[in-house]
């Protein structure tokens, strides 16, 4: 085997690839055609001498030689990174903290715990990304992640079944609430009744995977009208706001909702829950991870009180 000749292009392609799960993905992420993917990991295969990935029906997965390079690749990668921080006057690797979130996160609890930080530790740099928590996870195990805000819904099951364990902490765990239009009939109360929400239509987020129709509330005895499919939760809101639906929330989103939009709980059937999870590697953390994660518990619970 030999490296010599292997490009940070190739590094990075083959981190993308072990973090989004397929190739597609990995393109999509980086900008490349999935043909350039493909190459940049036939070279960095040949390289190794052996497979570095199990081609599956659903993605890929890391071989045991995947597992070491990729490792290594991290390695890299994060000098190459930290050291252009520095040559921009940006503080160093030791004040650095790689955090992922899941998209809603990022509209309440994200800024308050980065504005808490900024006052705090303005030293300590938090680079971030959002993304679903399938792909956090494989971030995380990645290596190029060091923590990493996910959803967990019922059944509550741990996000994946890799060994050793993610270490996990509940930062919330509070009731899923509904998003209605300001002018329809079901926001003149300071609820909304499970009965009553028969016959709507709704704006859902598109599944994949194991997710359930996300939007449509949980449990309805009948098949729901979808009326838009939206990913991006800022854009499902402001349907609702302009009366084409009705979409569920965390509780969290109340504060960050538009003009037109009330967020009401629903009463009448079982409470469906949301936890917020803080996810990293279980190795000890640095001092700057343990502060940045004792920031996001905070801004958590400030969340949970509004």
């Amino acid at each position: 085997m030999d490296f010599t000749d292997v490009s940070l292009t190739a590094l990075r392609v083959f981190r993308a690839v072990a973090e989004q799960g397929t190739f597609t993905a990995a393109a999509a992420t980086l900008g490349y055609t999935q043909s350039a993917v493909s190459r940049q990991m036939a070279a960095i295969e040949r390289a190794a001498g052996s497979e570095l990935l199990e081609r599956r029906r659903d993605g890929v997965r890391l071989t045991a030689a995947g597992r070491v390079v990729l490792r290594r690749a991290t390695i890299v990668l994060d000098e190459i990174e930290a050291t252009a921080r520095e040559l921009s006057g940006l503080p160093g690797q030791a004040g650095t903290v790689r955090l992922g979130w899941f998209p809603s996160a990022g509209a309440v609890l994200l800024p308050r715990a980065l504005t808490s930080l900024r006052a705090s530790d303005p030293g300590l740099y938090v680079a971030g990304r959002e993304g679903s928590t399938p792909a956090l996870v494989r971030a995380l195990r990645a290596g190029s992640l060091d923590l990493a805000l996910l959803a967990s819904a019922p059944p509550f099951r741990p996000p994946d079944t890799e060994s050793p364990p993610l270490a996990l902490q509940t930062l919330t765990e509070r009731a899923l609430c509904l998003a209605v239009p300001a002018v329809h009939p079901l926001a003149r109360g300071d609820f909304v009744d499970v009965a009553d929400l028969r016959g709507q239509r709704w704006i859902a987020g598109s599944s994949s995977g194991e997710d359930r129709l996300m939007g449509v509330w949980p449990g309805l005895d009948e098949r729901p009208e979808i009326a838009h499919t939206a990913r991006d939760w800022l854009a499902k809101l402001h349907l609702v706001a302009a009366g084409f639906g009705l979409t569920t929330v965390p509780a969290t989103l109340a504060a960050a909702a538009p003009p037109g939009v009330r967020i009401l709980p629903v009463r009448g059937g079982p409470q469906e829950q949301r936890r917020l999870l803080l996810a990293r590697l279980p190795q000890p953390p640095n001092e700057a991870v343990v502060r940045v994660a004792a920031a996001l518990r905070a801004a958590a619970l400030d969340t949970g009180t509004r």
